[in-house]
């Protein structure tokens, strides 16, 4: 059966690379996810069932939601299965439970994708094989299409030793990981509540032979994501520049000055902007710009340290040209320590599994995740949790055009997982 299932995974991959979608608005992932698990023996939550509205981060605007609605429906996703999903509730959560005393497992697969144009050139194996995004200016460029396949064998596995499993399999497939806006509403629903043992983990990220895997990460980055308006104020360039109030200087100003907040002797630390926009003719004196940015550290007092030195310069570089700076708050990961046991646990769980070639102790994620809300949540509560890496060859890196991966990581992922589940069962 594992044969099968790897394979399974691999084509269920391909075909959620088609349709990708960004945070909060996948319609259709959430549909073909829930096709795929309503006939197996797990309760499946959907909607506003999986989280707390109002603990979301970053939605984006009823307009996009309702276009991305809209593209579902036309695509065939019962209009009575949309309306469940209203408002971006998006993503699923099957529950399993055998009614056998055992441990509570809980494991995260992202789903979403990016605001990405995928590349059609030759050479990039889902544009040479036919599998490429049909989505404009949408991609999976993460290996979240890799996530959810993963995520679905595992649930076909469960499903398939149900009659031989204890305990209880809460399987979350999680929306808006990009961006880290989707996990704490989970988290502030009770998904997390009473997890006894909480896995997650990624594809690629260092590009080894596929193979290997990371039983554990460090550098889980701390994160907060935020865009900046400034407004100032509208004048003729030529006639009365005197009488304007510069936004896009002010924006520019404080994206070069945010690159030199002094980086901590504790760890690391980034900053970057993305985007930067504003004005609205070469002779017109700028009333507004849009920023949008983020911070990371290695710890949360790291990346809190990032974020109001971010916020100082952005407010001193506003009032260096008389305009007004507005920060709105748009997502937010916590720095992650992964439990150590699961070193033990991994390599005593794959010592005979044939795609497994290496198990790394640790391996740097070097980049945040909102599944350190899901982490936080369960250690907190005595309970221990890992996040994995599964390395890939990578012809280039993460949120690239050209992205890709080597789908023998999926089989290794789908193997390990399966492996851990069935040891945690007699540890």
């Amino acid at each position: 059966m594992l044969k099968e299932l790897k394979h399974f995974a691999v084509q269920t991959r391909r075909k959620f690379h088609t349709f990708p979608e960004v945070g909060f608005t996948e319609f259709i992932t959430t549909f073909e996810i829930y096709q795929m698990l309503q006939n197996l023996s797990f309760h499946l939550y959907i909607g506003k069932e999986i989280m707390d509205s109002d603990e979301r981060f970053g939605v984006p605007k009823v307009e996009e939601i309702e276009a991305s609605k809209a593209r579902a429906i036309a695509y065939g996703v019962p209009e009575a299965f949309a309306e469940k999903l209203d408002g971006g509730h998006t993503g699923v959560i099957a529950v399993l439970d055998t009614g056998r005393k055992g441990p509570h497992i809980a494991m995260r697969y992202d789903i979403d994708g990016l605001p990405i144009i995928e590349s059609d050139e030759a050479g990039h194996v889902p544009a040479d094989k036919g599998f490429q995004s049909q989505h404009p200016k949408e991609m999976h460029a993460c290996g979240h299409d890799g996530h959810i396949s993963i995520g679905l064998a595992v649930a076909k596995y469960l499903d398939k030793h149900k009659d031989e499993l204890t305990g209880k399999f809460t399987m979350i497939f999680q929306p808006a990981e990009e961006g880290l806006r989707g996990a704490n509403s989970i988290v502030q629903k009770g998904w997390l509540d009473n997890v006894d043992y909480f896995m997650s983990g990624h594809l690629g990220i260092h590009a080894l032979q596929a193979g290997s895997v990371a039983a554990t990460a460090e550098q889980i980055l701390a994160s907060t994501k935020f865009d900046v308006t400034f407004k100032g104020k509208s004048a003729h360039a030529g006639v009365e520049p005197n009488e304007g109030r510069n936004a896009l200087n002010a924006a520019a100003t404080a994206l070069l000055q945010l690159q030199a907040i002094p980086r901590h002797r504790d760890g690391t630390t980034r900053i970057n902007v993305g985007h930067l926009s504003g004005g609205s003719g070469r002779n017109v004196i700028a009333d507004k710009a849009v920023m949008m940015a983020e911070t990371r550290g290695e710890t949360t007092a790291l990346n809190q340290y990032m974020y109001q030195e971010a916020e100082r310069i952005i407010q001193a570089s506003a009032a260096m040209y008389n305009v007004k700076a507005s920060i709105s708050f748009m997502g937010q990961g916590l720095g992650s320590v992964c439990d150590a046991e699961w070193v033990a646990i991994v390599k005593d769980a794959c010592k005979n599994n044939p795609d497994v070639t290496k198990v790394f102790d640790m391996l740097p994620l070097q980049a945040s995740e909102d599944a350190s809300y899901m982490m936080d949540h369960v250690q907190k509560s005595g309970g221990i949790a890992t996040y994995m890496i599964f390395p890939s060859p990578l012809p280039v890196g993460h949120h690239h055009p050209q992205f890709d991966i080597d789908e023998a990581a999926i089989r290794t992922a789908v193997s390990v997982y399966i492996d851990v589940i069935n040891y945690l069962q007699h540890r």
